[in-house]
């Protein structure tokens, strides 16, 4: 290459970047810093209560406000080890869209309901709890029901609807659960609970947890949830009982995460100036075994990290586990009611809801793109799927400008 065609090239480049390295550690860090603070429930519903069914029995629900026009109640029902905020940022996408309120309940062992026997979560007992609750806040009439249930929410809502306890129920739609699935699943889930943490140091810990894991994609959503989903282990009260947090709390969770990558090294450890590049070997290894820290496992670390556990133990509802989901798609299939299906995957349907599908016995949408807990993921397209559902069904009136769009895999 000729001196002339260098002097050329190099006048297209870029200026160089004074100060020798470029990207120090403490900018690159901060750029890759997340923000795990925990939401507030009353960002999303107007009003929370505690619903006393008998002596026995009182459970949490979050409502948003009532439509501006008649429309129908949103009776939502989250999923095993979740909690009724599971469905906040779902419920401020579908009120925006349609006429209708939202209904969210604390199930049974789950979030901030109280009842004398928790480990009893047979599929009856939980959907006659749905039908008591329904019952004692409805005691003159029951307005219009269109029941969402995720997971064993969604089983849990099948068995409501075929057990026929409530009237004025207008129609379902169940989110990724389906019998065939559901059973294979089952072997492989008590791996998959020990594989998780016991503990968490602080709640933001605990969301960089759902994140990191995959349980949620969405870090929204998490921020709203995951606080309804674990307790504090000295006041064994939920971790939403906490909120706001402290500005120090937050701080702290901020600079010290639970899980750091462990394919990457610490930027915040380096001691050498950033000139010093003259160094040999043995001086650089030598700093190297001078600056390392240990890990700091004494037990009063440990003991400190063991701030928040989980609200209820899935573990122990193994017994239960069965009786969710058999016979869920027969049941699911002979509902006298409009259907509604939404998938996070096309393959998770079984044979006879394959049939049924063929034979255009309910409606079924795949979201592609997204998790298990498809609403958390994709708040925005699960309620224009619902919201569309029920304007051509004629259960909603549409709010705004909302373009119902046609049903499609």
């Amino acid at each position: 290459m000729s001196s002339l065609q260098r002097t050329m090239l190099k006048g297209k480049l870029p200026p160089t970047i004074p100060g020798g390295r470029i990207g120090r550690a403490d900018s690159f860090k901060k750029s890759r810093i997340r923000d795990y603070k925990p939401g507030m429930w009353n960002e999303f519903f107007a009003e929370k209560e505690d619903v006393t069914v008998d002596e026995h029995r009182t459970f949490r629900i979050y409502r948003t406000k009532q439509p501006e026009k008649p429309g129908p109640v949103l009776l939502l029902l989250h999923g095993g080890g979740y909690s009724a905020l599971t469905w906040a940022h779902f419920c401020s996408e579908v009120t925006s869209m349609i006429h209708c309120q939202c209904l969210c309940i604390d199930m049974r062992g789950h979030g901030d309901s109280k009842v004398d026997d928790e480990d009893d979560l047979s599929a009856d007992t939980l959907a006659k709890d749905i039908g008591d609750l329904i019952l004692k806040l409805y005691p003159e009439e029951v307005p219009q029901l269109f029941v969402v249930g995720h997971s064993m929410g969604g089983a849990i809502a099948v068995h409501f609807a075929h057990m026929a306890l409530v009237p004025n129920l207008i129609g379902i739609t169940v989110i990724d659960v389906v019998e065939g699935t559901a059973m294979e699943a089952l072997a492989s889930m008590q791996s998959f609970l020990r594989s998780r943490p016991k503990y968490f140091q602080s709640i933001p810990n605990a969301i960089e947890w759902c994140i990191r894991s995959g349980q949620v994609r969405n870090v929204d959503s998490a921020k709203v949830s995951m606080p309804g989903q674990i307790i504090n282990c000295t006041t064994n009260k939920l971790a939403t009982n906490d909120l706001p947090l402290p500005d120090d709390v937050l701080e702290e969770a901020h600079h010290n995460s639970m899980f750091p990558n462990p394919f990457s090294i610490s930027e915040d450890e380096e001691s050498s100036p950033p000139g010093d590049d003259a160094a040999d070997g043995s001086s650089e290894s030598a700093a190297a075994g001078a600056d390392f820290k240990k890990p700091n496992t004494t037990k009063s670390t440990t003991e400190a990290a063991k701030n928040y556990t989980w609200r209820i133990d899935l573990s122990k509802s193994e017994k239960y586990w069965v009786g969710w989901f058999s016979g869920l798609s027969d049941k699911f299939l002979n509902l006298r009611l409009p259907k509604q299906l939404l998938l996070a995957s096309i393959d998770g349907l079984d044979r006879t809801l394959t049939v049924g599908q063929m034979q255009g016995r309910f409606q079924m949408q795949v979201l592609a793109r997204c998790g298990h807990a498809v609403h958390e993921d994709r708040p925005h397209e699960v309620a224009e799927v619902i919201s569309g559902y029920l304007i051509r069904n004629r259960f909603a009136e549409a709010a705004s400008e909302f373009r119902c769009h046609m049903p499609s895999c």
